[in-house]
């Protein structure tokens, strides 16, 4: 590993907490996440952007640690002043966390790329590492079920991902432009090596991967790329990436993560639960990120074994 830049492609709590443990590892300056905004969407006329805001506040030492979402020491007056005038209350917006979805949702409608919003977000936090939109437009996933088609949030939140999946619409990701500052972190010339972290490889990492700028500049790196699985032991430690795999008819092991990545990746960090992969490069650690200190062991297995390209 000739460089010193680490990009992760990532969404969610599981992808915040890896961010974490490599910004720890590598210090200030050398992680770019490129974050998943196919859960964005538009509630009250506010912008809301879960997979970003998620990862500002882990990195700015802000995350609930007991909800893994939104901000710690949180208080929930406005939402519960929304229910009691009989408007929508099944997205929780904390009273702190509102104050971030106004100002983005200010700042768009005054022409300003989402983008350059969460870079100003980032520096006002003392955030460490680059947080980057994987587009600026609207990517919005929707969750095919057998009932009906559902926007992500109506299934996630609102349906608390209760629907039987038959299939995942990326189609508007797809038909996205990729933020430019997101094709150039691939290809920067100190770049060692590009991650996947252990987001829902479905609901999180694809979105990324239908990208159509995003996917070509990966295919065209010069660097390793390695994923982490998202399932130790055959289990999903935090939402419904088990439900999901069962109900598209897939097994619920490392192999199937290898198999959804095979062509793309150069190896998988699996938990030490997992059986060893036969036919794709991988390595063993506890997977599982409790701990300040658990993120940083996966994040030096990582680069141990990305040191060894």
């Amino acid at each position: 590993m000739s460089g010193e830049h680490v990009v992760v492609l990532t969404g969610g709590v599981g992808g915040a907490k890896l961010v974490a443990g490599l910004v720890d590892l590598l210090g200030a300056g050398r992680v770019t996440a490129i974050v998943n905004t196919g859960d964005d969407f538009r509630h009250l006329g506010l912008q809301i952007c879960p997979d970003i805001d998620t990862l500002l506040y882990t990195l700015a030492g802000l995350a609930d640690p007991e909800r893994g979402w939104g901000r710690r020491d949180e208080s929930w007056h406005a939402l519960a002043t929304l229910g009691a005038l009989g408007g929508p209350d099944w997205f929780a917006l904390g009273d702190r966390d509102l104050a971030l979805h106004v100002l983005r949702t200010a700042r768009l409608a005054a022409g300003e790329r989402l983008t350059g919003i969460t870079a100003a977000l980032a520096e006002r936090l003392d955030v460490r590492a680059t947080i980057l939109p994987m587009s600026d437009a609207d990517c919005g996933v929707r969750i095919v079920t057998d009932a009906d088609v559902l926007d992500f949030q109506t299934y996630f939140v609102a349906r608390r991902c209760l629907p039987t999946v038959r299939a995942v619409d990326l189609s508007r990701a797809r038909a996205a432009a990729a933020a430019p500052e997101a094709i150039a972190a691939l290809s920067r010339p100190d770049l060692a090596a590009i991650v996947i972290a252990p987001s829902n490889p479905w609901l999180s990492i694809d979105p990324i991967l239908a990208v159509p700028g995003l996917n070509a500049a990966l295919r065209a790196r010069q660097v390793p790329l390695l994923a982490v699985t998202p399932l130790p032991g055959g289990r999903a430690v935090k939402g419904p990436t088990a439900k999901i795999m069962q109900e598209l008819g897939l097994a619920l092991s490392a192999t199937s993560i290898a198999d959804h990545y095979r062509g793309l990746i150069d190896g998988l960090l699996i938990d030490d639960a997992d059986a060893r992969l036969a036919d794709l490069p991988c390595r063993q650690t506890d997977t599982i990120m409790t701990t300040p200190a658990d993120r940083r062991r996966v994040a030096e297995r990582l680069i141990d074994w990305a040191l060894r390209f």
